[in-house]
């Protein structure tokens, strides 16, 4: 086994499933990673560690617009419906016990100037969640002008972040910008490429 620079192991890929917006996914087998590439939209990442399973979420906007014709009103795409979603679906593959939920959170960053607000709304809205529930974050990397790269294995509980250049952040902040904009729910193409 490699050491990292830290003298911890080194992350093992192992399997990868890439996690889009609007998706919630959760799974415990020991080669699993989850990944994916977050702007201003934030991930939550939750592990039961008793039971040796989790989760990863990825959303863009924290509430719906209020619009009436607004077409994903109870779209995942949303931070409630997203943070429920993913802490049941880990209650209820786990050990059903909150107090064994670990709890990471990443993403929202200012990454265009058109999307000033996005992540700092998403940043404080998981944060607010998160404490009204009663859960505590056991790590974090949010905020910044950059995009990133997450990849969680949830059997372990171990994260790793990359923090993308401006060209990856650009097209990012690109799909994003499409997403507020139109508010569309036109998902992302499926890419088994990941670049490291």
């Amino acid at each position: 086994m490699t050491k990292g620079r830290t003298g911890a192991p080194a992350f093992d890929r192992g399997v990868v499933t890439t996690i889009h917006q609007g998706d919630c996914l959760v799974g415990g087998d020991e080669d699993l990673t989850f990944s994916t590439i977050l702007g201003s939209c934030v991930s939550a990442c939750i592990r039961d560690t008793q039971a040796l399973v989790g989760g990863m979420n990825h959303f863009l906007l924290a509430e719906p617009s209020g619009n009436a014709r607004d077409r994903y009103g109870a779209s995942a795409r949303y931070g409630a419906f997203a943070m429920e979603q993913l802490i049941n679906k880990v209650l209820s593959r786990g050990s059903g016990r909150k107090a064994n939920l670990e709890i990471k959170i990443f993403g929202g960053g200012l990454i265009n100037a058109a999307l000033t607000d996005v992540g700092a709304k998403n940043i404080e809205f998981v944060r607010e969640f998160l404490g009204n529930e009663g859960y505590a974050v056991t790590g974090e990397d949010v905020g910044g002008a950059f995009a990133r790269r997450v990849m969680f294995k949830p059997y372990s509980g171990r994260a790793f972040v990359k923090r993308l250049d401006s060209v990856a952040g650009a097209s990012v902040a690109r799909e994003e910008l499409s997403i507020v904009g139109t508010r569309s729910a036109v998902k992302p193409p499926m890419d088994d490429i990941e670049l490291f």
